[in-house]
């Protein structure tokens, strides 16, 4: 045999020993290493953070003149309303909670149907999760009385549990929907309280903060309603 073939075959064989010695080491340091590098890059990549609207960031059109320069801040105001089972809701219901609001009545019959049927599609995403909840506010409190609301509810399949119905003066309603969840233009057809109102789905974060408007009548727009409810819950309930 050459010796340089003999030299070879010395030496493939150190390397199989060596390999054969080292193995459990080297494979615990390789998975150590990939586990270190993957935590490097999970540190470094910055997570995902939806915006904090503000009056100034919304069209004007659907906020009250007194907050349209308002840049920082803003939250959603308190109140006290009826839900569709005759119980008092107050802002505090939703301490703690991330929440979507919308502002509908009973007997619409253009949009409202429709965001009613994507809220449920909402409800059933998030019916076993604590931590989320969904409010309709009735424009129409003089129409949607507790025992309409309750009807709407039952048609529909609202569970009680996940979503309140609410109703109320009237007045304290428009005042939420234009300085609060800035959804609504100025007047309606039947005076300064006969607001008109948005098709807008409206996120609200623990500390009451706006952190997204989405299209409800857009199966599109609320799918993305749905990714950004698991990144308000991470940036909340995962820390």
């Amino acid at each position: 045999m050459p010796p340089r073939f003999r030299l070879s075959l010395y030496q493939n064989c150190d390397m199989r020993h060596f390999f054969s010695k080292y193995k459990t080491f080297l494979t615990v340091f390789t998975v150590l290493s990939l586990g270190i590098l993957g935590l490097f890059y999970q540190a470094l990549s910055p997570q995902k953070q939806l915006p904090i609207f503000q009056p100034a960031m919304v069209n004007y059109e659907l906020v009250d003149s007194t907050l349209q320069h308002v840049k920082k801040f803003h939250k959603i105001a308190d109140f006290k309303l009826i839900n569709q089972n005759g119980l008092e809701v107050t802002h505090t219901k939703l301490d703690d909670k991330i929440y979507v609001a919308d502002f509908i009545f009973t007997t619409c019959p253009t949009i409202c149907p429709i965001m009613t049927d994507q809220m449920l599609t909402v409800q059933q995403a998030i019916i076993d999760n604590p931590s989320i909840h969904l409010v309709s506010f009735s424009v129409t409190p003089e129409i949607d009385s507790v025992p309409q609301l309750k009807k709407y509810a039952l048609e529909k399949g609202v569970n009680d549990q996940k979503w309140d119905l609410l109703t109320g003066d009237k007045k304290a309603i428009y005042q939420l929907a234009r300085k609060s969840y800035l959804v609504a233009k100025q007047d309606g057809d039947g005076g300064p309280y006969d607001m008109i109102h948005t098709e807008n789905f409206v996120l609200v974060d623990p500390q009451r903060r706006i952190r997204g408007y989405y299209d409800g009548t857009d199966p599109k727009s609320v799918a993305q309603l749905l990714k950004d409810l698991d990144v308000l819950e991470k940036e909340f309930f995962e820390n």
